[in-house]
């Protein structure tokens, strides 16, 4: 399973929003620096509004939606490249992870320590962002001392490497991250090899004040994260309030609607943060449904048949044969699985079929 990394600098909500999302009470969140060490696991459900209307035509009660883990990752500090805070903890972790949800905070109050002395969401943000890219730095350094003596061996893939590590070095250098470099497409895929840090998907969290959530246009806090975000890093953002996700993890489900009528707005922006980073991983779900259960499964976009069967049971990829396939807006036009099948909405897919979010199937696979 793919993990998303919450980072941030301490004290921004990164533990209550971890808690909000995985609806339990695993990271300690508290007024103070470093109450996050060692970081919290959790799965989190991806909200998917087709599910109850799929489980309806089949006749089914359970449903189970798609997930992914989330990380909440220890609070970083200006210096923690060079050690500082949990620094080289806080990068191990963020190593392990395939996408970083960055959260910042937004909201002005004194009851809440910010450990740099006030609310400057840029100025926070482009800590974070230094400090990976001074680690990325060093990394690519090393790689590079290391692949040379290869490239001089006549090693054609190594001289491939060095050849991108030394553009690298000089971008990096500017305090750019590396997946803003230019590159062609076996250049990004050489980029993965070299794991660095700011080769991943980033998504910033705007963390705000709850009466702010209606309405995230009057943070001008907020505003200018995610304008900066979209045009200084090719980042995409969302905006949150922390507190009102874990308030509202803690309410039964008919308290939610009210709770979020009283604070206008239609629905909790978790939900909306969930599949943001779910995109962020390259990820997507096709559906499947029976009498026993209506069920989403995770695949990476840009799969095709077999292995997406090979998501269900990992000997249906070798025995893959043919996937009846239709897409979950024709099947609801329908109104049920015979009419579809009437209507000549089901179609066969063979192997170099290549699955598309949404897509409800049936595999047939061979003994």
């Amino acid at each position: 399973m793919l993990r998303a990394g919450i980072v941030g600098l301490p004290n921004v909500g990164k533990s209550t929003l971890f808690n909000a999302l995985t609806k339990s009470r695993k990271a300690e969140a508290a007024n103070y620096p470093f109450c996050t060490i060692d970081p919290n696991v959790g799965v989190v459900q991806v909200p998917d509004e087709r599910l109850a209307p799929l489980a309806e035509i089949v006749g089914t009660d359970t449903i189970i939606p798609a997930a992914i883990e989330m990380v909440d990752i220890a609070g970083l500090v200006e210096g923690a490249s060079k050690g500082e805070g949990l620094g080289n903890k806080f990068l191990a972790n963020v190593r392990e992870v395939d996408a970083i949800v960055h959260v910042v905070r937004c909201f002005e109050d004194e009851d809440v320590i910010h450990n740099m002395g006030g609310v400057d969401p840029l100025r926070d943000a482009e800590v974070i962002m230094t400090e990976l890219v001074l680690a990325d730095a060093e990394s690519v350094e090393s790689q590079h001392q290391k692949t040379i003596k290869k490239a001089r061996g006549q090693d054609k893939d190594a001289a491939l490497s060095v050849a991108l590590l030394e553009r690298l070095a000089p971008h990096l250098d500017e305090g750019k991250p590396a997946n803003l470099l230019p590159m062609d497409d076996d250049e990004v895929a050489r980029l993965k090899s070299f794991c660095l840090l700011t080769a991943k998907p980033m998504l910033y969290a705007c963390n705000v004040k709850e009466e702010e959530v209606a309405d995230p246009s009057g943070n001008p806090n907020s505003s200018k994260l995610r304008g900066w975000a979209a045009s200084q890093q090719d980042a995409g953002s969302c905006v949150i309030s922390a507190k009102m996700e874990e308030e509202l993890s803690e309410l039964e489900d008919s308290e939610i609607t009210e709770y979020l009528e009283s604070m206008g707005v239609s629905d909790s922006g978790v939900a909306g943060l969930i599949q943001a980073t779910y995109d962020l991983l390259g990820l997507a779900s096709f559906l499947t449904a029976g009498e026993k259960e209506a069920r989403a499964w995770t695949f990476k976009k840009g799969m095709k048949a077999p292995q997406c069967a090979g998501v269900i049971h990992t000997d249906f990829e070798r025995t893959f044969i043919k996937a009846d396939v239709i897409s979950y807006d024709d099947l609801i036009a329908a109104g049920s699985m015979q009419s579809a099948r009437e209507s000549g909405k089901w179609r066969l897919e063979g192997k170099e079929y290549e699955f598309v979010d949404g897509d409800v199937t049936l595999f047939k696979c061979g003994a």
